[in-house]
């Protein structure tokens, strides 16, 4: 298999179109189902019975989604190379009874998502997206992607110690958006929605909403050389990792002819992007529950596995988790550690932790930068000043629960947790390439 590079700019400007189309982790996974069938890849349902035939396979479940290649002549033990990421990002969540308001103003009621930034969603025109569920079960995803609601900021003149003292948003008091004049009426938002989509109101007895910015996502700089744009925590790696795993299992499938003639995959590469990290992963679509060690066992047990084979496999299973990290950050470089300033276009980073916040151990590392190397893609190692404690991402969560290797990496952004983030421009088709190089083995 060549492990040259596959991925150039016009990988960037796909990201960007991407994360306008993925207003939330429902959207996000729709998304990149939909370029895995284009790439051949067959959806599964998980309550069917699965068969041990090779190709490209996905499973969907809520905001989650893992997607998983067979190739000719794969053998009942034989290992995942896994590249994990999350579809949720931090935002404003629509309340079970969201329609409010005070002195002439219509609100809804919102709850704060993970660990948002809440001064960068003020005065901002957003949008409200998710999905509706129906009495008959189904689901409809939802996306009204015009200015509709907005959180408005305080004025100077009635906070005079704002710009000395700071700003100081309480989560209940001065987060709930806006959405028009009069007074609040039971019910009112969700008919407004299901209006939009076309469906009777009073068939919508469950519902996922949340808001998100409308401002496009662009080039920004002198020469273009940095990204700005909602949610690439961490949507740009679950974009990255679809593509990557697409480029694999295309090439694997036309091996055999041209310049993809070649070595078999000595691996099964599978995408894995989960929901609520943002919230502790502990859910059936997050990475602390069961969905990726489910679906592993059963691609193991449908081509002819035993117990015997699967624990083999796992034993020679690596997983890069790919989560954005923090480039520094100029204007507070002494918030970062001294001797390691990861930088925007320098390739994507390494994140290491001793306490295991990060999952990244010394032959982890060395998979990683092998893997860098054979796509002539640069690295960048990360460490967190030790007055400041790191956050963490998927990979503890993974290695725990399924006892695989696990490496912690990303992209250097700055912004993290706004609703607006920067990364380098480089940096998503650099993220790319090095996934390419990881899932091929």
């Amino acid at each position: 298999m060549s492990t040259s590079a596959r991925f150039d700019r016009g990988h960037t400007d796909d990201l960007m179109s991407f994360l306008m189309a993925s207003p939330t982790a429902y959207h996000a996974v729709d998304n990149a189902a939909q370029r895995l069938r284009d790439a051949g890849f067959t959806h599964v349902r998980e309550v069917d019975a699965w068969d041990g035939t090779t190709g490209g396979k996905y499973v969907l479940r809520g905001g989650a989604i893992i997607a998983w290649y067979v190739p000719e002549g794969a053998e009942p033990h034989t290992p995942f190379r896994i590249a994990g990421a999350h579809t949720d990002s931090p935002n404003l969540r629509v309340k079970p009874l969201p329609d409010t308001g005070a002195h002439g103003w219509r609100q809804i009621a919102v709850e704060l998502y993970g660990g948002t930034l809440r001064n960068t969603w003020l005065d901002r025109d957003l949008g409200l997206a998710g999905r509706l569920t129906l009495r008959d079960g189904s689901h409809r995803l939802v996306n009204i992607d015009r200015p509709l609601l907005r959180v408005p900021q305080l004025a100077p003149h009635l906070d005079r110690s704002v710009n000395t003292d700071g700003l100081l948003l309480d989560a209940q008091r001065h987060m709930q958006p806006i959405w028009g004049l009069g007074r609040a009426e039971e019910g009112d938002l969700i008919r407004f929605v299901a209006e939009e989509i076309g469906v009777e109101a009073g068939e919508v007895i469950g519902w996922d909403l949340m808001a998100h910015p409308l401002e496009p996502a662009a080039y920004l700089g002198r020469d273009r050389e940095l990204v700005a744009g909602p949610r690439m925590d961490d949507l740009l790696s679950v974009h990255a990792s679809t593509a990557a795993l697409v480029a694999v299992a295309t090439a694997d499938a036309g091996r055999g002819a041209g310049e993809a003639a070649g070595q078999a995959l000595p691996y099964i590469p599978v995408l894995a992007a989960f929901d609520h990290e943002e919230a502790g992963s502990q859910s059936d679509t997050g990475a602390d529950g069961p969905l990726l060690g489910t679906v592993l066992e059963r691609s193991v047990l449908s081509r002819g596995g035993t117990r015997e084979d699967h624990a083999r496999a796992l034993a020679g299973t690596i997983c890069l988790s790919s989560d954005t990290g923090h480039a520094v950050n100029p204007n507070y470089a002494e918030r970062h550690d001294p001797t390691h300033h990861p930088r925007p276009n320098g390739g994507p980073i390494l994140k290491v932790n001793v306490n295991m916040r990060y999952a990244t151990d010394g032959a982890g590392s060395a998979a990683f930068t092998v893997a860098c190397e054979k796509a002539g893609v640069p690295w960048q190692n990360f460490v967190s000043n030790n007055a400041v404690p790191c956050g963490t991402t998927i990979g503890p969560i993974t290695a725990a629960r399924h006892g695989i290797k696990t490496v912690d990496i990303g992209v250097p952004i700055l912004s993290m947790h706004s609703a607006r983030e920067l990364c380098g421009a480089d940096d998503p088709y650099l993220l790319a390439n090095a996934l390419v190089a990881f899932l091929e083995g």
